[in-house]
This record gives C-alpha cells, sequence and structure tokens, in this order.
C-alpha cells in the first residue's frame, strides 16, 4: 500500500476556487482560480503570486505550451488565453460563440488542442494564435479533456456521450463508446504503457483505453467518489482526484487502486499533477492546493499562506 504525506497551502479565499494545476517551465506551479478569475503561481517552498483577468471570465484548465509559456482555457469568456512566466496575458476569442471551452493539452504538431463543450468541436490553435475548429461525429456529446496519445493523436473524453474519441492532427476522428453506460468521463491522461487512462465520474470507476481501442475498467472502493481528474507520476502510476470522496488514490498499470483522504473535510480536490518538486499537487476548490508526497510515513501536516 503505498503510503503519503499530506500538506496544504492556502491559496485564497474559500470562494476563489483553484481547479486545475500544473507545472511551468519555471519550475513553478501554475493553477487557475476559476471563480475570481485569476491564474496563480506557487514556487513549492517559496513565493506565491496571481495574476488578475475578466472577474468572470471562469478559467478551467491550464498547462504548459510549446512555446515556454502557460495556456488555459476561460470557459464562461469563451476565449484561449496565454500567459508568460512574467505574467503577461493574451486571449484569442473562438470563432464559435458560446462554445464553452474547457480541456487543452499541447499536441505533438506544436499547437495547442482544446475541447468545446458546448460545440461538439475540438479546437487548435498554433501560438501565435491560429485557430481551426473541427466538428465531431456526435450531438451534446460534452467533449472536456484532452491529452496527447503516444500514437501521436490528441485523445479526449465524451463525458455526455460516455465515450473516448481520438482526433489525428488532420482532423481525423475516432469515438470508442465504453463498455458502463452513463459512466460520464471527464479527466484522461497518458500513461507510461503507451495507453491512455481516464476517470468515469458518475461510475466511479477508472478506465484504460490502448491506442487500438481496447477498454478495461477499474471499480473504485467507493464508487459514489466522483473521479474528477488524472495524471501520472514519474513511476507509471496514476493519480486521480476524488471531487465527491474528499481523497486523492492512485491505480498502478496492474489496477490496484489505493486512496487516502484529504485533510480538510469537503476540500473539493479537482485538478492534479506531478510538481517540480516530484510530489503529486491537487488543486482544492475551497481555497488551498494540496502536497501528496508519495512513499512516505502517512501525516497530514496543514499549513497555509495566502495569495495578496
Amino acid at each position: 500500500m503505498t503510503q503519503v504525506a499530506i500538506e496544504e497551502y492556502a491559496v485564497s479565499d474559500r470562494d476563489g476556487g483553484p481547479y486545475a494545476i500544473t507545472t511551468g517551465p519555471d519550475g513553478a506551479l501554475w493553477f487557475t482560480l476559476v471563480h475570481s478569475g485569476r491564474i496563480g503561481r506557487l514556487v513549492p517552498g517559496g513565493e506565491l503570486t496571481s495574476y488578475q483577468l475578466d472577474p468572470s471570465c471562469r478559467p478551467t484548465i491550464i498547462v504548459s505550451g510549446p512555446d515556454d509559456a502557460l495556456w488555459f482555457t476561460e470557459y464562461q469568456a469563451n476565449r484561449i488565453g496565454r500567459i508568460s512566466v512574467d505574467g503577461t496575458v493574451d486571449e484569442f476569442t473562438l470563432p464559435t460563440p458560446d462554445c464553452g471551452p474547457f480541456g487543452i493539452a499541447s499536441g505533438p504538431d506544436g499547437a495547442l488542442w482544446f475541447t468545446e463543450t458546448a460545440a461538439d468541436r475540438i479546437g487548435r490553435i498554433t501560438p501565435d494564435g491560429h485557430i481551426t475548429e473541427f466538428p465531431l461525429p456526435v450531438s451534446g456529446a460534452f467533449p472536456s479533456a484532452i491529452t496527447a496519445g503516444a500514437d501521436g493523436g490528441m485523445w479526449f473524453t465524451l463525458n455526455q456521450a460516455h465515450a473516448v474519441g481520438r482526433i489525428g492532427t488532420d482532423g481525423s476522428v475516432s469515438i470508442y463508446p465504453l463498455p458502463t453506460e452513463s459512466a460520464a468521463p471527464v479527466g484522461i491522461t497518458g500513461g507510461q504503457d503507451g495507453a491512455l487512462w481516464f476517470v468515469e465520474i458518475a461510475a466511479g470507476q477508472i478506465g484504460r483505453i490502448t491506442t487500438d481501442g481496447r477498454i478495461d475498467e477499474f471499480p473504485l472502493p467507493d464508487r459514489s467518489a466522483r473521479p474528477h481528474a488524472i495524471t501520472t507520476d514519474g513511476n507509471g502510476i496514476a493519480w486521480f482526484t476524488e471531487w465527491g470522496g474528499n481523497r486523492v488514490g492512485c491505480i498502478t498499470p496492474d489496477g490496484a487502486v489505493t486512496v487516502h483522504d484529504l485533510p480538510t473535510p469537503g476540500s473539493e480536490p479537482h485538478g492534479i499533477a506531478l510538481g517540480p518538486d516530484n510530489a503529486l499537487w491537487t488543486a482544492l476548490e475551497t481555497g488551498a492546493l494540496a502536497r501528496i508526497a508519495p512513499g512516505r510515513t502517512p501525516t497530514h501536516n496543514a499549513s497555509e499562506r495566502t495569495l495578496a
């Protein structure tokens, strides 16, 4: 059983809404504050800063781009944002109105690929801001998270179609329905095993899909845990958040699951990423980031630092 030490760092008030998190090219953690319209930056063990956007834009997913900047979606404002490591922000309005951009990931072609939840489209944006949109062969599917696959394609979840999709850099699309009905997949990540790992928020399961479309599903101990986001560590283990269970968990390539309670009740864990310090970090929507250090005696040490 994996042992962990967990520490929490307050980065906003309870209404700020830390949502997604990633490691930037500067060795800092960058995260979205979905409710207050800010982008935050934390150097582990060091300084906290934040950058104000349009307060109502609802920044959601954030990733490191191919140009040494951070890229993020603005769900409410219908934009893709870019922030340099010095805090300079550029924003790009999407061609399709009210399309609800959500997931975003760097692709193998040097561009960023993103999902349009309300328009059944996958989008592509180059670092200089050129945007292309690709319609999906489904309607009302709510494309959600997206990630690069080992096969050179971009893989994404279809939350309301209960499926996983793949889009090639040429725009060709394949759809793979999940074995479990009404699974509602959300987060997805590439594994060191060459497959894609994803979470089924409505079914309480972790899924794995190979690049040829074979799917396995692994039930969680608590089927009502509502897993939300997933990432992989340097050892090939996938780590995920349980939004409804107030836990983080991990799953080995052979399907063994371990879960860990978070120190603060009702903390609403969402995004999770491997940090620059080789620990896992998760965004707690109630106002903090949690650091999860595997391989140590379990502790629940909570310390607080607040963004100015």
